[in-house]
């Protein structure tokens, strides 16, 4: 790969970008639908793309975009806990206990949903690969960037095509959860299960509260010859290094984990380097603010070139399998919201199953969207829940350790037995759930 070829397609990401972005703000449907800007660049790529009648881009362009993800991916992830004040653990469960376990029913529910679907219908009639029961809960959980780092474990495995089955399955979440998650607003709204507007306005006091909890962590100042940039660019490198070294030491111990990403193990690193800052003192050196926006480059390029360059032909083959496992996850995401949110939660049950069902079928940006819908003004007290619950739910799934250890699990037991164990991780959390509700009752 030549150093010009890199540049152009970087130069190329951007001016898609650029075009997404005043295509946002000029068609209002797009605002409405609430698709990001840069899952519209990808679309633009791929119109322009390889598999493309125009093929604007050379091809040399797009065997870079193809190789982008799984770097950018890494970055993402190391980036998740650098600048963040981490509260206790105990100050973490009591907060947000009970949307992880709806959180955990939604995420192992569609690892059982896929793997049932195989085993009854899709194995048996049409010989799907058994690795695309784990496809639901990359897509809709684990969303783009969880899908484009996937994509070489699924290959190291045998299922060449999941990174474009993932990436598609995504798109689809992202579209189907902003037009059914506003559809149960105008239902919640009309059957009066959102939070009363005339309830105690304690929007001004979560405000607070929320932002006492997640207040960034801002640098003290460029010191004369390192800038503040460099030094949060150098600790995403000190915790993807770790992250490698913690990939070798486990696939030393167990070499089929050499198909394990390294994602998730760069998320490990970023928690290992801000634990060691705050117990040397220099919590501030890690920015909160410079940490997202570096995140959130790596992330807009990561689907933008994943979207761009996704193999098409590779969907053709298995579009059967891929459309009744989409259907079968979006009737999984809605029959948990109906009928479980109400059980589990002991308050502002709606809004607490909404944001959970736009990130499970979404991404995590689309429940939070959802949720402003049906509490403008932050009265359900939800914001607070749902962000604590990012920081126990994320690290395991929608991207996090069981999502990247999942595909290894499946070959490892055998679907059956993967199908058994999904059961069982569905069952526990639900029961999880269940008691948090009696305890908060009682």
């Amino acid at each position: 790969m030549k150093l010009f070829d890199v540049l152009l397609a970087f130069a190329a990401l951007s001016l898609l970008l650029l075009l997404a972005t005043a295509l946002r703000q000029r068609l209002r449907i797009l605002q409405r639908l609430g698709l990001p800007e840069a899952l519209i660049a990808g679309l633009l790529g791929l119109a322009i793309g390889p598999f493309s009648p125009l093929r604007l881009f050379p091809e040399r362009v797009t065997a870079v975009w193809s190789q982008t993800p799984g770097v950018l991916i890494t970055v993402v992830f190391a980036t998740l806990f650098l600048g963040q004040a981490l509260p206790s653990p105990r100050q973490l469960w009591q907060r947000s206990a009970s949307q992880v376990a709806f959180g955990m029913v939604l995420g192992f529910g569609q690892y059982l949903v896929g793997g049932l679907a195989l085993l009854l219908v899709l194995g048996p009639l049409l010989g799907t690969n058994p690795l695309m029961a784990c496809l639901i809960e990359v897509g809709f959980e684990g969303g783009h960037g969880t899908a484009a780092g996937m994509g070489p474990s699924f290959a190291e495995l045998g299922l060449a095509s999941g990174e474009a089955l993932g990436l598609a399955m995504a798109t689809v979440g992202v579209l189907a959860a902003v037009l059914l998650g506003s559809t149960l607003v105008v239902i919640g709204r009309r059957r009066r299960w959102l939070v009363s507007t005339g309830a105690s306005g304690a929007s001004a006091d979560l405000a607070l509260e929320e932002e006492a909890v997640r207040r960034p962590l801002l640098p003290a100042g460029p010191s004369p010859t390192i800038d503040a940039l460099t030094v949060n660019l150098a600790l995403i490198g000190a915790a993807v290094g770790l992250g490698v070294l913690l990939k070798e030491a486990l696939v030393a111990s167990w070499p089929l984990l050499k198909a394990l990403p390294l994602f998730p193990l760069a998320m490990v690193g970023g928690l290992i380097v801000q634990l060691l800052l705050q117990r040397a003192g220099k919590p501030q050196l890690a920015s909160a603010p410079l940490q997202h926006s570096l995140g959130a480059l790596a992330m807009d390029l990561l689907i933008t070139a994943a979207m761009a360059s996704l193999n098409l032909p590779l969907l053709e083959e298995a579009w059967l399998p891929f459309v009744v496992l989409a259907l079968l996850g979006l009737a999984w995401n809605l029959a948990v919201f109906w009928w479980l949110a109400p059980r589990l939660f002991a308050d502002a049950w709606f809004e607490r199953g909404l944001a959970d069902f736009g990130q499970g079928t979404g991404v995590t940006a689309t429940g939070l969207l959802l949720l402003r819908m049906a509490d403008p003004y932050g009265r359900s007290g939800v914001l607070e829940a749902f962000s604590f619950k990012q920081l126990v739910f994320e690290p395991f799934l929608g991207g996090g350790l069981v999502t990247a250890l999942a595909p290894i699990a499946l070959v490892s037991l055998g679907l059956p037995l993967w199908t058994a164990l999904a059961a069982l991780l569905t069952l526990a959390a639900l029961g999880l759930g269940l008691a948090m509700r009696k305890q908060a009752q009682g």
